[in-house]
């Protein structure tokens, strides 16, 4: 029986470890809010981070955009060279040297939603993506890592009530490993085997950036949710986590809460119900045993904490 993730996290609050916590400020979006962002990386010497930018009343309404650090100010802004992508909850990874971009695609169809699914582009630069592939229908949170051996790992996750009635949970996150980027098809994601012991009944969640570590262990960082009604609402809680994954037996070896909304500056809501959301967008590690958190806080703004490597014992 896996352990409810409320009651992990009710541990983690009363020994967790944040060091610093600040909201990512950005410029250039008119008033609109940016949030559950792709983690920061480097190129030609400045910092970018890709964001979700979608107005605070709207839903199902977003575009990607890229923003480079003004490192005087802290201030992220907006990059204009940079054509905005039809995307929700960007990431970014880099596979053989070309920067491999994605995020969720959504699709309405008069005026209704109607069907969403992951759009993957790539390219040598940021500025020169080019969409290659696309995920199933109705699947988020496919993430995507290079293995040393050229390889491409693949984290999948299928949900809905067929997988609650074969599973008990409402999501869970499959694994498989390419050979190329070229083998990145809805078929094959589709077919990535499942990995058990992640969510427990009725919980969900998935996986939001991933890295080889040594001797087929995977890190993956990590989302995973429960609903938990009180005072007449029921609140859609996100909780920040870190996964040990094996590759050869497809196994979770350990898995931690790193961090929840309680980690970072208290900030607007976009429903009350989001009040306690905290969705991962992945960390950055230092050589000093620490890393940083980033995290989409509450659908309205993006996060940072400065907390304890998570797989500092392993590596």
């Amino acid at each position: 029986m896996v352990e409810p993730i409320k009651i992990r996290r009710e541990r983690f609050e009363l020994s967790k470890q944040v060091y610093r916590s600040e909201v990512l400020k950005f410029d250039g979006v008119n008033g609109r809010d940016v949030y559950n962002c792709s983690v920061p990386f480097d190129f030609e010497g400045k910092r970018y981070i890709f964001g979700r930018v979608e107005k605070r009343e709207e839903w199902a309404n977003s575009v990607t955009l890229l923003f480079c650090r003004d490192e005087k100010s802290g201030v992220w802004k907006k990059v204009d060279a940079f054509d905005a992508l039809p995307l929700e909850d960007p990431f970014v990874s880099v596979i053989r040297g070309e920067y491999i971009v994605g995020g969720t695609h959504v699709i309405y169809e008069a005026g209704r939603l109607a069907d969403y699914s992951t759009y993957f582009y790539k390219g040598k630069s940021p500025f020169s993506l080019r969409l290659f592939s696309v995920g199933p229908s109705n699947m988020k949170d496919i993430r995507l890592f290079e293995i040393p051996d050229g390889r491409v790992g693949v984290f999948s996750r299928p949900r809905g009530e067929h997988v609650r009635e074969q599973f008990g949970s409402e999501s869970i996150v499959g694994f498989t490993v390419l050979d190329s980027l070229e083998q990145l098809t809805p078929e094959r994601i589709e077919n990535a085997r499942y990995i058990h012991g992640m969510f427990g009944k009725d919980e969900w969640g998935g996986v939001n950036q991933a890295f080889y570590l040594k001797d087929n262990l995977v890190g993956a960082i990590g989302h995973q949710c429960y609903s938990d009604p009180r005072d007449g609402v029921d609140y859609q809680v996100y909780v920040n986590m870190a996964y040990v994954i094996d590759m050869s037996t497809f196994e979770v070896v350990h898995k931690e809460v790193i961090g929840t909304s309680n980690c970072y500056p208290d900030t607007p809501a976009k429903l009350k119900a989001l009040a306690d959301c905290a969705f991962t967008s992945g960390i950055e590690l230092s050589e000093d045993g620490k890393a940083r958190l980033y995290s989409g806080l509450r659908d309205c703004c993006e996060g940072m904490t400065v907390i304890n490597d998570p797989f500092r014992a392993i590596v």
